[in-house]
Order: structure tokens, then C-alpha cells, then sequence
């Protein structure tokens, strides 16, 4: 009974996979409707991830879940020229794009704090913030970007880990390529962001 179960949710998600690909490619063809679409499917799952995320920051964090996400497809929106490959394509981007607005809001909400809201504001002055969560969201940006130069697809798996949520399985799909590499490489990432971060 438990395999008829877990066969049936196996060919939901298929379906869903399926649908949400088919979406992109009519999006990538032009089909503005089609992107109307993919949100009415993903959307649900978008929020998921925000709120996912957003469960590590602080309590009194101005910016929602829901907010996140509508902030991020309004970014999305704007982006002209994409072309989508599948799934995993649309959620690596989308993660990048939520990474890149809370990192912009925790620079922001520092720079109002010390009551400049034009003050640039570098990884080493954020070291000595108060608050935590925004120097963490700022601190793992920096890091992520020296990472990138150094190993690519290990930044991409720690992008998509802290900042998007997505589960060893899902990279996998992203970045086509096995759990097993994908559990190794995170692990490696973990130790270097560690040493990184102090």
C-alpha cells in the first residue's frame, strides 16, 4: 500500500516537473501567458522555500516570506532574454535572485541603521555589526563569491543549500549530476565556508 502511495506522488511531481518545464520553454518562446502559468504552479512551492529560509533570521526581520518571493519575481520580470533549459534551470535562477535581495535588504537595513542610507557598505565593516543575521546573509555573500572563483559548482550547491532551500536530490537534478557528488561537494563547501567565516 505504501509503494502504491509513494508510486503515485512519484508520477505528481513527474506530471508536475513536466508541466512546469513545458511552461518555461513557451516562456523562452515568447508565451508571456505561459509565465503567468509557471507562477500558479510554483508559487506555492516558492513561498515554501522563502519561508524556509526566512525561519533562520531574526524575529523581527522586516522582510516576509511572502515578500521575498514577490520581490524576487518582480526581479525575475525584468530580467529580459532568458532562456529556460527545465526545472532545475528556473530554481538555480530564482535562488540567485533571492539571495541577491536579501542581501541587498540586509545592506540597506545597515546602512539606515547608521543613518546613511547612500554609506557603501563593505564585508569588512558589516563584521562589526550588531546584528547577526544580517552579517551572516552578508558575510556567506562574500564568502560565496570567493568560493565561486575557486570551485564554481561547489558555490552553486551552498547558493542553492542556504539561500534557496533545495535539497540534496534537487541540486542533483539542477546540476545534473549524482547525490552522491552533490552530498560530497556540500560537505567540502561546509569545511571551507567554516574556515572562511571563522
Amino acid at each position: 500500500m505504501a509503494n502504491v502511495g509513494g508510486n503515485l506522488k512519484a508520477e505528481q511531481d513527474r506530471e508536475v516537473s513536466d508541466g512546469i518545464t513545458r511552461f518555461l520553454k513557451d516562456w523562452s518562446g515568447g508565451d508571456d501567458a505561459a509565465k503567468e502559468r509557471l507562477m500558479g504552479i510554483v508559487y506555492e512551492d516558492l513561498r515554501n522555500r522563502a519561508r524556509h529560509l526566512m525561519s533562520k533570521e531574526r524575529a523581527d526581520h522586516t522582510l516576509q516570506p511572502t515578500a521575498l518571493v514577490h520581490e524576487a519575481i518582480m526581479r525575475l520580470g525584468e530580467a529580459e532574454g532568458l532562456k529556460w533549459d527545465d526545472r532545475g534551470h528556473f530554481f538555480g535562477i530564482f535562488t540567485r535572485i533571492m539571495r541577491q535581495v536579501l542581501v541587498d535588504h540586509a545592506r540597506a537595513h545597515v546602512a539606515i541603521k547608521r543613518g546613511n542610507s547612500n554609506q557603501h557598505v563593505s564585508t569588512d565593516e558589516i563584521e562589526i555589526a550588531e546584528d547577526e543575521s544580517i552579517k551572516t546573509v552578508v558575510e556567506v555573500d562574500g564568502a560565496l563569491e570567493k568560493l565561486e572563483a575557486i570551485d564554481e559548482r561547489q558555490a552553486m550547491i551552498v547558493e542553492m543549500r542556504f539561500f534557496g532551500g533545495l535539497s540534496i536530490p534537487e541540486i542533483a537534478e539542477t546540476l545534473g549530476i549524482s547525490e552522491r557528488t552533490v552530498a560530497r561537494e556540500w560537505g567540502s563547501a561546509r569545511l571551507w565556508l567554516k574556515r572562511e567565516l571563522g
